[in-house]
């Protein structure tokens, strides 16, 4: 079995309000990237990074592309050898490597095992500004990377996402969640890099 880190880098990050790209924001001294690029080569036999075209050093930090998806592609595409795939945000620095394992251990006998953690707060569905639907938040879980899964599957998608999981998902592949941790959550504004420095450091 290869296991293939994956890390979509390349986006811009707009509401983090940084000179350059989010994931090479410094965060507690480092470019953010590098957090997760640690827990990462720790657990993974490789690590591909999709990054802007001006930072690629093939074989492991290639260009990523116009979307998330096309990053993830691309990354893919530079890993043949992959059986396995472990998708993670380069925005969660704070993930663990008992984390990444424990969805790769969740893998057997599913397409993909992601984690995720139960919603807390009452969520409504709205159109406009009018509340249309209340669902029931004790079947809603909120997703997290890493997204592990196996290559054949990953492979199989097209179109674009948010999450790597939905386009398994829309295959027919079967997917499973993993409790999270609620330190793993998505650097995105200047106020979570604050917090995600204090915990870090």
């Amino acid at each position: 079995m290869s296991v293939v880190g994956i890390v979509p880098a390349a986006g811009a990050g707009e509401r983090l309000g940084a000179d350059v790209p989010k994931a090479f924001a410094v965060l507690g001294g480092r470019p953010m990237l590098e957090w997760s690029l640690d827990v990462l080569r720790e657990v993974c036999d490789r690590v591909v990074v999709a990054v802007p075209p001006d930072r690629a050093a093939p074989p492991d930090f290639v260009p990523g592309g116009a979307t998330r998806s096309a990053s993830v592609r691309a990354a893919l595409d530079a890993a043949p050898e992959a059986s396995v795939v472990v998708v993670h945000d380069a925005a969660r620095p704070l993930v663990t490597a008992e984390l990444v394992r424990r969805c790769i251990d969740a893998l057997e006998g599913f397409d993909g095992a992601i984690a995720a953690l139960p919603v807390t707060d009452t969520v409504k569905v709205v159109d406009g500004a009018e509340i249309i639907r209340t669902p029931d938040r004790g079947r809603l879980w909120a997703a997290q990377t890493p997204q592990v899964f196996r290559a054949e599957a990953l492979r199989r998608t097209s179109g674009e996402g948010t999450d790597d999981a939905a386009l398994v998902e829309a295959t027919g592949g079967r997917v499973c969640v993993v409790e999270g941790i609620p330190e793993n959550f998505k650097v995105t504004t200047p106020l979570d890099m604050r917090i995600a420095e204090m915990l870090l450091c």
